[in-house]
């Protein structure tokens, strides 16, 4: 099929309101693009075990998650990256060091290496429950993500793995870490080569860190009016706050729905 345009939405900040739902009035915009022969993508740093919501009220089944480690086109998984269980290991030993802790992602479970307060304050705040203790976990199930909870002490991680991980501080008290060079803009460009969706028009609507390199690559970036300084200088357009409606005014903008 060919589509008018393919549309990426981050969901934190973005596509969600600030109990982390998509609004009734966001749901039935997004059909409507749908219905106009444009591809609703999310685009996220959630794993796919947190969007199910998100996925039933909107209708989409195409999604980029774990900032472009897992990626599914029309229901059918199409991309995993994978971190390295050595690699893994001297992320778990930097934590256990710092009494700090490690969460794992991928498409069948999320994990975590112990519970912390920074843990607990990290998944208040994107109301969402903390996870099962399982230490062990990566050492005997894929990893294509980690989260790595913590308040500050992000040079301790940072400064000793940066050769094989790339690091996005999405919360005051959380990391989310992937393979070395993989965001939402490597996911997207995955997305396209494979599905051989080229040549047709992109755009994305984001607000924060993990956003940055998407709003770079696509055709026309969009900011919420609540997104950070860095994102809003990389807009072609500045949409109303996630609370205020801005998604459908974005796509209104654009002349989508």
């Amino acid at each position: 099929m060919t589509y008018k345009g393919l549309v990426f939405f981050d969901l934190d900040g973005t596509l969600y309101n600030e109990h982390s739902e998509v609004d009734a009035a966001v749901a039935i915009a997004l059909h409507q693009l749908r219905a106009n022969n444009y591809l609703p993508i999310i685009a996220t740093g959630r794993s796919p075990l947190e969007i199910q919501d998100a996925l039933a009220k909107t209708g989409i089944d195409s999604f980029i998650c774990l900032n472009g480690s897992f990626i599914q086109y029309e229901g059918q998984p199409v991309y995993k990256g994978t971190i390295p269980t050595p690699v893994i290991e001297k992320t778990v030993a930097i934590a256990n060091a710092a009494d700090e802790a490690i969460a794992f992602y991928n498409e069948e479970a999320i994990r975590i290496t112990a519970v912390t307060q920074p843990g607990k304050d990290a998944y208040k705040f994107v109301n969402a429950p903390v996870p099962e203790v399982d230490p062990d976990y990566y050492l005997n199930h894929p990893v294509y993500m980690m989260l790595i909870l913590t308040n500050g002490n992000d040079k301790a991680y940072t400064e000793t793995l940066s050769t094989d991980l790339t690091f996005y501080r999405n919360t005051p008290n959380s990391i989310d870490t992937v393979e070395k060079d993989c965001s939402k803009q490597t996911g997207i460009k995955e997305l396209i080569r494979s599905q051989n969706l080229t040549d047709i028009p992109t755009y994305a609507f984001g607000d924060g860190t993990n956003d940055l390199p998407m709003l770079d690559f696509v055709d026309y970036p969009t900011v919420m009016g609540n997104g950070i300084p860095e994102a809003k200088a990389k807009a072609k357009y500045i949409t109303s706050k996630n609370t205020e409606g801005g998604i459908i005014e974005g796509l209104r903008h654009w002349g989508l729905i």
